[in-house]
């Protein structure tokens, strides 16, 4: 009968500490590489998203396919979110911006896409019209008063490679309206689940 050897109290410890760091490292990766949490900043996407609620962020999929309009996307902003300031100055009147400054934000935003490369995009009324089509909004929070930004009735051209992106609670988001179109490449990843408070689990 083979003999049983234990383990000394330093092994132990030390194939603890391994299995610790090998867990957080594999947490590290799927977080770096797979998905990420994201914690919600601002009213900007009541009522579908309100503030502190979490969700899950998929950073793969848009690596073989386009963002699509209605998406609830993470992203870094252009610069010029951080200062509401556009890439070209000053805009013309009536006008959502229809360029974003050159460099990026090191901020995370979360908003929806509501408008796609080379769609012709105005807004009217707080409502998004594509290529002169109204387009259908369930997701826009009514309640909010809105100002002079939910009515820009000249239309842009979003250029190649960029996404126009607004908040649903569209009377107290600062988006694209105000600091332009943003490039895929500044796009981390899409919204895809909702873990936290409880009374929220579910998909998006």
């Amino acid at each position: 009968m083979p003999k049983i050897t234990k383990k000394s109290p330093g092994g132990s410890l030390i194939e603890l500490v391994l299995i610790v760091a090998v867990a957080l490292g594999l947490a590290l990766a799927i977080q770096a590489l797979l998905v990420k949490p994201f914690r919600i900043p601002s009213e900007s996407m009541v009522p579908t998203l309100n503030i502190n609620q979490r969700v899950l962020v998929d950073r793969v999929s848009f690596r073989f396919s386009d963002p699509d309009k209605g998406d609830i996307v993470v992203f870094k902003p252009p610069a010029g979110a951080d200062e509401n300031r556009c890439g070209i100055e000053p805009v013309p009147e009536g006008e959502p911006c229809p360029k974003p400054t050159k460099k990026r934000s090191e901020q995370n935003f979360i908003k929806r896409v509501v408008g796609t490369p080379g769609d012709r995009l105005k807004v009217i009324d707080n409502r998004v019209y594509i290529n002169g089509k109204k387009q259908k909004e369930s997701f826009v929070n009514k309640g909010t008063p809105c100002g002079e930004e939910c009515s820009l009735p000249r239309e842009i051209k979003i250029p190649a490679d960029h996404y126009f992106m607004m908040g649903d609670n569209r009377g107290e988001s600062a988006d694209s309206r105000e600091w332009g179109p943003v490039p895929k490449d500044w796009i981390i990843g899409n919204a895809f689940f909702t873990y936290w408070p409880p009374k929220y689990i579910g998909p998006l």
